[in-house]
């Protein structure tokens, strides 16, 4: 199957498999949607929080998104929803700009994700350095961690306390460290140990249920202070109703930003996770018709009560653990959380605070990825650790637009300035007698000058043309281009400059070996035609036996000049 088609892959499956695999097939993954179901459940509530809306709005976008991108995604196991990723930016829309800032942000982001998988723009994703994306990940991993102290320690912070920022949370949390309720620590560390060692003992049941069942018989059976999520939010069940938003062109322009990273963030997350399901189950996802179906997803969402949604890689790799191989695990796992939503959801009220704090700071551990940032921070450049640390700390102190943008202007940055030092102009050295120079095994005459170019001719080392010169006896300048790949437009212009020279030195410009994307750029340029297509030769050795030809024919010309010795 082609990675790049823009065609659902069910479809594919579908066309693809016989009676008798699909019979086998189906089953196992009805099963494994259910189980995905189940460890999905306590994470979309407790992401909901996180991002600042009601615990139904998780399971709403699990629902929602999740089931449209399955249905219509480029991979067999990718399950869709919440993720900690979205948290932090979410939130802080919420804050500022309310629910209708959050629904225009989200469509302008599933607009971008649809464009982009149309325009298939899916492969571009590899061109977002690993740096940035471990540095905002671990970056967000960090405000996460902030964010759940205060549950977590059982603080209570008096009403119309700001913390949209993260330094506002952490002088909302020094400010209040005297409300610390030992009880609702002791929940919270309770329920940390079971998602820890719970999977040491079994993985047929799911940590996270373990551990939500365990925070509500502390606190509801056993009577342990701490607050549940009845005590702060209004649970409603039932489906997901479609809510009509209040859109105007004024918002839409506020919220450009902000949609822009939420659909950079989708297609960074959703494409790594499909990389990862592929490895697990020997499979290739399409990844155009991953973002198009990640764009539909993210809409529906929001127009439904959801959040923003993407690809998870923990929910997926358990539906790969778990036997499923075909979207309908990622469909089935939808409908499960429906009918939770629709008959169970009243009993989310009874868990506990801390419990949902230290299941999201299990999430902010496993997704910081601390591994990777000590590794590269052991062997990778100093240029390429600063990009990361500056994408980490902007993160955190800021916010992901600032600090993706930064990160990507520092890698820019520092790929120039490789790529030009790479870059090299020089000429050949000369030896031999006044009559005849000998470079590189090579016999020249004394009026033929050669500079060799190696590397990519851009705007970064354009004024390394200045360096080439000709001496009072030049009469033929070879310019060697074997070396260079590809030629923009400011390579171009420092080539017309050094073609003025010429023609004021009264010099003739020979091209040696021009590669394809630099021939069509002097061709466009109206190079060829200037100097003469009959001076691009097709090497270095035919450069200068056309050099002697012009020599030749000079002398013919007029015999009674010599050239200087």
């Amino acid at each position: 199957m082609q990675n790049d088609k823009i065609k659902p892959i069910l479809f594919s499956v579908i066309k693809h498999s016989s009676k008798e695999e699909l019979k086998e097939q189906i089953p196992k993954d009805i099963v494994s949607g259910i189980v995905v179901a189940v460890v999905a459940l306590p994470l979309s509530i407790a992401l909901a929080i996180a991002s600042g809306v009601g615990p139904e709005q998780g399971i709403y976008t699990a629902v929602i998104a999740g089931f449209l991108i399955a249905f219509l995604g480029g991979s067999r196991v990718q399950i869709s929803g919440p993720t900690a990723a979205f948290a932090t930016i979410v939130a802080g829309i919420v804050a500022t700009d309310g629910l209708d800032g959050l629904v225009a942000a989200t469509i302008i982001a599933g607009i971008f994700l649809i464009i982009g998988g149309l325009l298939r723009l899916g492969t571009l994703i590899r061109f977002v350095p690993f740096t940035i994306t471990t540095g905002f990940t671990a970056g967000i991993a960090v405000t996460i961690v902030i964010g759940q102290i205060k549950d977590f320690l059982g603080l209570v912070y008096p009403t119309g306390t700001q913390t949209i920022e993260t330094a506002d949370k952490l002088q909302a949390l020094a400010a209040n460290i005297g409300t610390f309720n030992a009880e609702a620590l002791i929940v919270g560390l309770i329920c940390l140990a079971i998602l820890i060692f719970w999977p040491m003992v079994t993985d047929r049941i799911p940590a996270s249920i373990v551990s939500v069942v365990a925070g509500c018989v502390l606190v509801g059976g056993l009577g342990m202070n701490a607050s549940t999520i009845g005590d702060l939010y209004t649970i409603s069940g039932g489906l997901p109703q479609f809510h009509a938003p209040q859109l105007s062109f004024e918002l839409f322009r506020d919220e450009l930003a902000n949609g822009m990273t939420i659909a950079i963030l989708a297609a960074i997350e959703s494409l790594l996770s499909c990389v990862v399901a592929d490895s697990m189950i020997s499979s290739h996802h399409r990844c155009n018709m991953e973002l198009v179906a990640q764009g539909i997803g993210n809409i529906g969402s929001v127009l439904f009560g959801g959040i923003p949604a993407t690809g998870a890689i923990a929910r997926t790799a358990a539906n790969a653990k778990s036997g499923g191989r075909t979207p309908i695990s990622g469909m089935v796992h939808a409908l499960v959380l429906l009918l939770v939503l629709v008959f169970l959801m009243p009993l989310a009220a009874l868990i506990p605070m801390p419990c949902i704090a230290a299941i999201l700071l299990q999430v902010a551990y496993n997704m910081s990825g601390w591994r990777n940032v000590v590794h590269l921070c052991k062997t990778a450049s100093k240029g390429a650790v600063g990009a990361l640390m500056a994408t980490f700390f902007l993160t955190v102190a800021f916010d992901l637009v600032t600090a993706i943008a930064a990160g990507m202007i520092i890698t820019v940055l520092l790929f120039m300035k490789m790529v030009s030092e790479e870059t090299e102009v020089k000429g050949w050295r000369y030896y031999g007698d006044e009559n005849s120079q000998i470079t590189h095994l090579r016999e020249l005459p004394k009026s033929v000058r050669v500079y060799e170019i190696n590397g990519p001719m851009f705007f970064g080392m354009s004024d390394r043309i200045m360096d080439i010169s000709v001496k009072s006896f030049t009469e033929y300048l070879i310019i060697r281009m074997r070396g260079v790949p590809s030629l923009d437009s400011t390579g171009m212009h420092a080539l017309e400059g050094l073609c003025d020279y010429c023609d004021k030195k009264g010099v003739q410009l020979i091209f040696s070996h021009v590669n394809e994307q630099p021939w069509k750029t002097m061709e466009r340029a109206g190079m060829i035609e200037r100097v003469g297509e009959e001076h691009f030769r097709a090497n270095i050795d035919d450069a200068i036996a056309h050099a002697r030809d012009l020599i030749e024919q000079k002398k013919a010309e007029k015999p009674s000049e010599q050239v200087p010795a």
